[in-house]
């Protein structure tokens, strides 16, 4: 069975009160909820997406919400709705550095890491974190026509790709 979901888009301001009324028509099941970094917009921002479910008996039916947050605003909890949106929130706090105010997930101990260690440093899904295990490590990827050695092709002097993630030799220290 495909079920496709509804869309809706809202300005962060309208978060919570739309998904207040979603659960009012019925969409009592809570999915999801991530972001997706779109800092390098001309609007830039983070996407937050959430996924909810009307699991009502020969009704079943989804919708997908999506709001963009400026990078240093905050976004109003969902957990006075759904508890099981804490994890998600704590998950998103943590990978992409989005606050969320009158988060409660019933522990007393407000939004906190939930996946990395104790002192790790940034925000490991920003677009603008540098994964430092693609610097240390050879690309596994494909070589270049002429580079495995077992072709006679020429080597062109073309500037050679860095694997995603990976900044140029200018970057950190010297």
């Amino acid at each position: 069975m495909s079920l496709d979901a509804e869309r809706r888009d809202c300005p962060p301001q309208e978060w919570y009160a739309l998904h207040e009324q979603l659960r009012a028509e019925g969409f009592a099941f809570f999915d999801f909820l991530t972001a997706v970094d779109e800092t390098d917009r001309d609007e830039g921002g983070l996407d937050v997406v959430s996924h909810l479910y009307d699991v009502t008996p020969g009704a079943l039916r989804s919708v997908l919400v999506r709001t963009r947050v400026p990078e240093t605003e905050p976004l109003r909890s969902l957990t006075t709705l759904w508890r099981g949106a804490a994890w998600h929130e704590r998950e998103t706090h943590e990978m992409f550095g989005l606050e969320f105010t009158d988060f409660d997930d019933g522990s007393r101990l407000g939004i906190r890491p939930l996946l990395l260690p104790e002192g790790f440093e940034g925000r490991p899904l920003r677009k603008d974190f540098v994964l430092a295990a693609r610097v240390s490590k050879p690309w596994p990827g494909a070589k270049d026509p002429g580079e495995s050695g077992d072709s006679p092709a020429p080597r062109r002097g073309r500037r050679k790709n860095l694997p995603p993630g990976v900044p140029d030799t200018s970057w950190g220290p010297r």
